[in-house]
């Protein structure tokens, strides 16, 4: 079948994907730096290798130092205090066919728009949709009251439509917002971060974050992922899975409550630990969310999402690979939107690196299914539009390197025919 695009019209910004933008420049700019201290990193250690090979040392103490890990401490020593920590996780869930899908907003999912998204599935190499339950639906109560069942006339309507997609065999993926949830902070403010004089911290954006550190916080998203479970979905996804970027500004703004002295990635380690152990109970998949650069750099960048920790908790690990939302330079590529394919290749070029490492280690490790850019990023220079030559570039690409699912981002769930 050819290409063709499922409805033309120009790319409106969309300030959900801006904000995103937004949070991977500043990250890919930090992450950019990473990669720049510990490639200096390796060059000193061969020098001081050689060094103490010319003088007889028989030993050099200190290396990791120059790994670049979380506050001074050595990455490899933060992954061996949080593997004692922690159960063994259980045996990492695969589906049997590539996972092909196209992101769907809440509004989407009850607007006339549905039905071309359905028709653009049926007729399709796609066979999945990530589907928002927490952004603008309620599928259970909000805290204080108990995580049951919402009656809603949108929930219902709801939970119909969700029947309706699982006849036409459609792999239902659960979205899940889970630490920067504006519903649940509004209803417990007493779980979001706070300033230094104990009143809500609130990001650029002006959205209030629930503090990971929280374990009281968990309780909800993870109820909320059992009860998409229990109406019928496949998998369940958590997305904002982190500490709010621009890490030293956080931390000279916000009071955490921490009193058992985590690290940030020990925390989201355990929320995902433990959300895993419930969605398996549940027999659901659970996958997670991570920044891009996540899947090239060793440390956790500030946010607490250190690959290693991630895909050694859950079955499916989803680094958001947009090309738009990379820096100028990042792999000696100067102009990223432009080079769809080189910036995904690179990317899981990187991710399977990481996971081939733990294999090695005898870790159990999460499949990669990446985000994929299905958007034009107008307010990136410069930019091209991105219709289905982009995204099947950048599908080739991650195919290339072994890495057959993909999932498909636009925020207004506007998507181009991929053929069949």
């Amino acid at each position: 079948m050819g290409l063709f695009v499922l409805r033309c019209q120009k790319f409106q910004l969309n300030s959900e994907e801006l904000a995103v933008h937004t949070s991977h420049t500043y990250m890919a700019k930090e992450g950019g730096f990473e990669m720049r201290r510990n490639a200096m990193g390796r060059r000193t250690f061969v020098f001081l290798l050689l060094f103490s090979v010319v003088l007889g040392v028989q030993g050099c103490s200190g290396t990791q130092a120059f790994q670049g890990g979380e506050r001074g401490i050595a990455p490899s020593a933060i992954h061996l205090n949080e593997s004692k920590a922690l159960p063994a996780t259980a045996k990492i869930r695969r589906s049997k066919t590539p996972i092909r899908g196209i992101y769907v907003s809440s509004s989407a999912a009850r607007s006339p728009k549905m039905e071309k998204l359905i028709e653009l599935v049926d007729r399709t190499e796609l066979n999945a949709m990530v589907i928002d339950v927490n952004g603008g639906i309620n599928l259970i109560e909000l805290p204080p009251s108990s995580p049951r069942s919402s009656n809603s006339r949108s929930a219902k309507h709801f939970r119909q439509m969700v029947k309706r997609l699982k006849s036409k065999d459609i792999y239902l993926i659960a979205r899940i917002v889970t630490f920067k949830n504006p519903s649940l902070a509004r209803a417990m403010p007493a779980w979001t971060l706070k300033t230094k004089d104990g009143t809500v911290w609130r990001d650029r954006g002006g959205e209030a974050w629930i503090d990971p550190y929280r374990q009281e916080a968990w309780g909800y998203p993870i109820s909320l992922a059992q009860e998409a479970l229990r109406i019928g979905f496949d998998e369940v996804q958590f997305d904002y899975v982190r500490f709010p970027e621009n890490r030293a500004k956080v931390d000279r703004e916000v009071t955490f409550h921490n009193p058992k002295g985590w690290s940030r990635s020990e925390a989201i380690g355990r929320f995902l630990h433990k959300a895993a152990g419930k969605v398996h109970e549940s027999g659901g998949v659970i996958s997670a969310d991570v920044f891009g650069l996540i899947g090239t750099t060793r440390g956790d960048m500030g946010i607490g999402q250190r690959w290693s920790t991630i895909a050694a908790e859950v079955d499916v690990i989803s680094p958001m690979v947009y090309p738009s939302h990379y820096s100028p330079g990042i792999w000696g590529i100067n102009a990223p939107d432009l080079m769809a394919g080189s910036i995904v290749s690179h990317a899981m070029k990187d991710a399977v690196k990481q996971n081939n490492e733990l294999r090695r280690n005898g870790r159990h490790i999460a499949e990669v299914r990446p985000w994929l850019q299905s958007f034009t990023a107008s307010w990136v220079h410069p930019h091209q539009t991105y219709g289905s030559a982009q995204i099947r570039e950048q599908v080739r690409a991650a195919s290339k390197e072994g890495v057959n699912g993909y999932l498909l981002w636009n925020a207004s769930c506007r998507y181009p025919n991929l053929g069949s």
